[in-house]
Parts: C-alpha cells; structure tokens; sequence
C-alpha cells in the first residue's frame, strides 16, 4: 500500500525537479519502514546490514562528499551546530577548512554576527575585489587611527593620489620602520616603479606564482584607466591553494559560510547585513513547521531569491513535504533528540530520529524534491553518523559531539580534580531564555512569568582540537561504509539496510566484559 501511494506522489508531482524515485531505494528498506509505521525508532534501535561483495572492490577512497543545501556543497557531511556554546568563527573557520560547515548561532547582535560570518567568508580570501585605499597624501598617524577604528587586522593598502589612480603600496614593514608618523604615506611607500603590479585577469595559481617568483606578499591588479581593481594575498593565495583539496570552498577559493536567523522580520535585517559574505540562512526554530517559519522563508527567498535558506527544526515528513514545496533548499530534522535539550519530557512532542530522517527523507523523494535532509541532533556514538546517513541525511548537524573543543567559544576551566573542561547548554536552558532574545524567539518564549525551559546547562570534557574530533568521525562513517559496501553517501541511503535490534542487541552491541 506504502509503495502504491508512493507511486501516485510521484505521477502527481511538479515536473522539472531532479530526484530519486523512490524505486531506487532498496526494496527490504522500503518494507522495514512501512512494516509497522505506528512505531518510531532511534539510533539504538537499529543496526545497519553488511553485505558480500565478490565482484567489484570498493574504490580506494569512499566518496563523503554531498550537500548542506541546495547549491551548498560539503566534502564531509558534517555541519556545527548554530548554539552559543558550539559555533562562532572559530569553529566556522575549521569546519570548512575540514571540509564541513559551521552556523554561526544567532545569539549575537547583528553587527556581531555579520562580524564573525565575514571572519570565516575572508579566511581564505586570495583576492580583495573591493580593496580599501589610502591616500598620498594622507599622514601615517591618521591611516593607523583609521585601522584602529576599524579593527583593520591587516596594514598592506595600495596607495592613489588625488585623481584616484594607483602611484604605490605600502604595507606592514613601511608602517613598522616609519619613526616619523606626521610623514605622509608617499614618502614611505613601495612606488608604483618599483612594485609588482599587472594589468590583465589572472587565476589565483597565476598570482601566486607571480608573488612567489618576485617574493612579494601583495599583487595589485590594475584597470585600463589605472585604478586598482583587484589585490591579491600571497599568504591568502597560498594557504587557499594547499589546502584546497581538502576545505569547503567556493568559486572563489573562499570557505562557505553560514548563519541561523530567527523566524521574524530581524531575519531578513540580518540577511541584509551579512549578504555580501553569507552562503546559506538558517532559518532556525524549534517549530520549523509554524507560520512564522513560512512566512519568514517566503520573505527571505522574495528578496534574496539566489541565496540558499535551510529551515528547521521539524520531524515529521509531511512538514518537510510543505516546506519544500515552500522554497526551502535544505531542511533540518529532530525536535529534541539532542544531549542537553529537554522539549520532549517538557512537551511529550518529538518524533525519534531514525525514523524523524527517513520520514522526511522518503516524503521528499516521494514528492520528487531533490534537496538534502540535515539531521540535526541525538549523536551520540560514531556509528549514529553512519546510520543517520544510511536513512536520508545528507548532513549531520552536531552539537554536544563539538562542545569542549579549542574553537567552541568558552574558556576551559579546571577542576578541583585537574580535569579540565568547557561550557555546554542548549539554547532552551533556563539561562540561555534569559540571557538571549534569539534563544526566547527559537523556543516561542513570549508573554509574562519565568519561560518554559527546554534545555539544560552542563559542563563538558575539554578534547582539544576539533580536526581530531572530526577525523575520527570520518574515520568511523568510511569504516561503516565499508561494511556495508557502499562507495559514497548516495549509495549508502539507497541500498543499505537496517535490522532492529532488541534491548539484550544493545548491550552485546557495547563493551559488556565481566569483571571481578
């Protein structure tokens, strides 16, 4: 019956979209979840099927890469979770530079959020396409004033005279042997005689290999009418290229960044702000399905139509169905699944997540709506990444599994024991409510008294650096995939099956040796 009405979905559906029938998916997969679909299953429940495979080997490199979004790719399917305690661009930075993504929480004001987006959009930035200027005639003192009221991190500025044309460069070395800072910028400035310019378009392997022949760290490119057009970074150009195989990049060899926004009108304020470094909105509630979710996406996709807009959080499929058909280009799943969050035993709502995943999984490919499935919480061991996968997420959005690393904001703090550990809470917990007007929006916390919390505080372990949290992750899902023969992330959510398993399943599935 399942699979008539699957059949009679897809016959109805728009024309134009890219998909995978669901004739695709492995037929036992098909069964396991229509066998009983009053039941609702989560990673302990389940285990995946290894399979035989005598006639072909698997490639040497099992093939992760695959989508946050529509038009947001990812070279390993791991996202950071939009909460306080987890990413700002620290976090954003190592993400892409593993391969992954990082949502920057929309906990901080918009300026402050714009600020960290831009920090991980101009990570790798090889070329400034827009680069900031001085003047001849300006006096050293004052462009070192105008670098503090910016918070200019950088001291290099191609130099023009009164009629805007390009006459020089000064850089950090000029700044630092000037003694004599009523001196204007000409007098201790590269001229245009002696720097390394061009006048044509170069790729950034081009430019690189420029600066590296003349060993200079700038390249300003110039117009036909002698104005700057462009400026490249040696150390930018070079970190971009040998590391490109490996981070999360886009055209112009910048990591891809992203930002949750509240579902109201600041929305799409943010989005106005941070356009101009911002590759996917997160449109991020715990009522993902709520009008307020809907009219905020129809907002945001009618001023910002080539901008990417994930929305969650739901767990059911005919929500996900809704909000394809609504523009979404990505869609979150889980409503409580997560270490720290409270929103089921507060609200008896939420859907477990295996079958949360595979439900919105199934309905959009019934509905032929080729956009990925993000499953958003309920990590807790390595092998729940590969079963995540395994029923329809293209991406996995961890929160508690990054907490107490070096790039998760926090101090680390030492116990009285030695041990030493960082800050971890969901942004339902009673001090995040208070605290932050985007957690009260996220969780609908309006009108008087003390607010529903949904969510905990809690100390976690400190585990170093994230890139050795992420790669044992990866370690874990090859591993699985391997198993169960499966060469890259479609495959695994096409053809690889489950088993349910018993409570006595679980324990023989851990560590169970006796001891005396």
């Amino acid at each position: 019956m399942l699979q008539c009405m699957l059949t009679r979905m897809q016959c109805n559906a728009p024309r134009g979209r890219s998909f995978t029938t669901m004739s695709k998916i492995s037929p036992h997969k098909l069964a396991f979840f229509s066998s009983n679909p009053f039941l609702a299953l989560t990673y302990d429940d389940v285990r995946l099927r290894t399979k035989a495979n005598p006639a072909s080997p698997l490639p040497h490199v099992i093939d992760t890469s695959g989508r946050f979004s529509r038009n947001v790719p990812l070279k390993v399917p791991f996202v950071s979770a939009a909460m306080d305690t987890v990413t700002t661009s620290a976090m954003g930075i190592a993400m892409a530079r593993f391969g992954g993504l990082g949502v920057i929480h929309a906990g901080l004001g918009p300026e402050d959020q714009r600020r960290e987006v831009r920090r991980v959009k101009l990570y790798m930035n090889g070329v400034v396409d827009k680069p900031i200027v001085v003047r001849d005639s300006d006096r050293v003192d004052q462009v070192l004033k105008m670098c503090d009221e910016n918070a200019f991190e950088f001291r290099t500025f191609p130099v023009i005279n009164a009629s805007g044309k390009f006459v020089g460069l000064v850089t950090q070395n000029d700044f630092d042997f000037c003694l004599d800072l009523d001196k204007t910028i000409e007098e201790i400035m590269t001229p245009i005689e002696k720097a390394i310019t061009r006048n044509k378009q170069l790729s950034l392997q081009e430019a690189h290999d420029i600066m590296a022949e003349h060993k200079v760290k700038t390249l300003p490119i110039l117009g036909k009418d002698g104005t700057v057009s462009k400026l490249f970074l040696f150390s930018d150009a070079k970190r971009i290229i040998d590391s490109a195989t490996k981070s999360n990049v886009d055209g112009n060899g910048r990591l891809y960044t992203a930002a949750a926004v509240p579902t109201d009108d600041e929305a799409v304020e943010r989005v106005r702000l941070m356009k101009d470094y911002l590759d996917v909105a997160v449109l991020d509630s715990a009522d993902g399905d709520s009008f307020y979710a809907f009219e905020t996406l129809k907002k945001l996709k009618a001023e910002f139509p080539n901008l990417d807009v994930v929305v969650g959080n739901v767990s059911e499929g005919s929500s996900a169905l809704l909000l394809a058909e609504a523009g979404a280009d990505g869609i979150k799943i889980g409503q409580g699944p997560g270490s720290i969050c409270t929103t089921r035993i507060e609200t008896g709502i939420g859907m477990p997540q295996v079958t949360a995943v595979w439900d919105s999984f199934s309905k959009l490919q019934a509905g032929k709506f080729d956009i990925p499935i993000i499953a958003d919480g309920g990590i807790r061991n390595h092998g729940d990444i590969s079963i995540a996968v395994a029923v329809g997420a293209e991406a996995i959005m961890m929160g508690s599994m990054l907490a107490g690393t070096t790039e998760a904001p926090g101090e680390v703090m030492t116990m009285n024991d030695g041990t030493r550990v960082k800050s971890y809470r969901g942004m339902g917990s009673a001090s995040a409510l208070e605290e932050s007007a985007a957690s009260r929006k996220r969780y609908g916390a309006t009108g008087g008294g003390k607010p529903l919390a949904e969510g905990v505080e809690s100390l976690v372990p400190f585990k170093g650096d994230v890139a050795d949290t992420l790669e044992t992750c990866m370690k874990a899902l090859v591993k699985s995939m391997r198993y169960c023969k499966a060469e890259n992330l479609q495959a695994h959510r096409l053809h690889t099956e489950l088993i349910q398993i018993s409570g006595p399943g679980l324990a023989e599935s851990h560590p169970h040796i006796t001891t005396r």
